[in-house]
């Protein structure tokens, strides 16, 4: 099986042409023409990342954050990304990544928060335009019983393995709607208000962000890896229907930059 051929896979769920402008999804680096040996599935490239598909064989590394998402003007040892770069170029690892493209579709990213936390009655939270089946940021659903506010941030950080989470007052006693955003969602808190979702929770709010809840939606910042930590199995799942499972491997290596104390 040629890489290519794995990448069809992948774009076919979520078409390059549906990224954000200001994204760079698609191949980074590599020839997509050689044959398949295995695959890496990550979240973000690092220099441990590549090592470990060295170690694994792999020649196909899939993350869901590029590696570059800014121009280069030399490829040196300089800095951890042009040494990734580097270091998968000298051992013929193929790089690729799904990013905005995989967070716009409605099974994408978000979907699999709400698939997490069994969301019923979706709609997408901001749609998007063009032609093509619905896509759009985030989702928005409900529970099939309202849980107690506090009881249901605590389900959250379980459910997505949260050292810690942030959130706005509990002015509403028990959560039904509850609208999701995988990565920097601060954009959609206002869409959350217009779906009147009792809660929003997504990643990296800054903090004059949590003042747009104005009490009319609690906000749950788990964080930015947090809520996308799924997305390889987004991952598995589309490449294993084509691909022998023990040719398809998760990255062992945990790149949230992020540590809690």
């Amino acid at each position: 099986m040629l890489i290519q051929e794995v990448i069809e896979v992948i774009e076919r769920f979520a078409p390059l042409h549906w990224q954000a402008d200001f994204d760079n999804s698609g191949l980074t680096c590599g020839d997509p023409r050689r044959e398949l040996s295995s695959v890496l599935l990550c979240i973000d490239i690092t220099e441990e990342v590549v090592t470990e598909a060295i170690g694994l064989g792999a020649n196909l590394i899939i993350s869901h954050h590029p590696l570059l998402f800014r121009g280069l003007k030399q490829v040196t040892p300089a800095t951890g990304v042009e040494r990734s770069l580097i270091l998968a170029i000298k051992h013929d690892i193929v790089l690729y990544a799904a990013h905005t493209n995989i967070d716009v579709v409605d099974r994408g990213v978000s979907g699999r928060m709400a698939d997490k936390l069994q969301l019923l009655h979706r709609e997408i939270l901001y749609p998007g335009e063009g032609a093509g089946p619905p896509r759009g940021y985030g989702i928005v659903g409900e529970l099939d019983a309202p849980v107690e506010s506090r009881l249901f941030l605590a389900r959250l950080k379980e459910i997505f393995h949260c050292p810690s989470l942030r959130h706005t007052s509990l002015h509403v006693p028990f959560i039904r709607q509850v609208a999701v955003c995988g990565g920097a969602g601060s954009s959609f808190i206002h869409a959350a208000i217009a779906h009147e979702a009792d809660i929003y929770i997504s990643g990296d709010f800054k903090y004059h962000d949590f003042f747009l809840a104005e009490n009319r939606v609690i906000i749950a910042d788990i964080g930015h890896y947090e809520s996308e930590q799924f997305t390889k199995d987004i991952f598995y799942e589309l490449l294993t229907e084509k691909i022998a499972k023990f040719a398809v491997r998760f990255s062992e290596i945990n790149t949230n930059p992020i540590n809690y104390l």
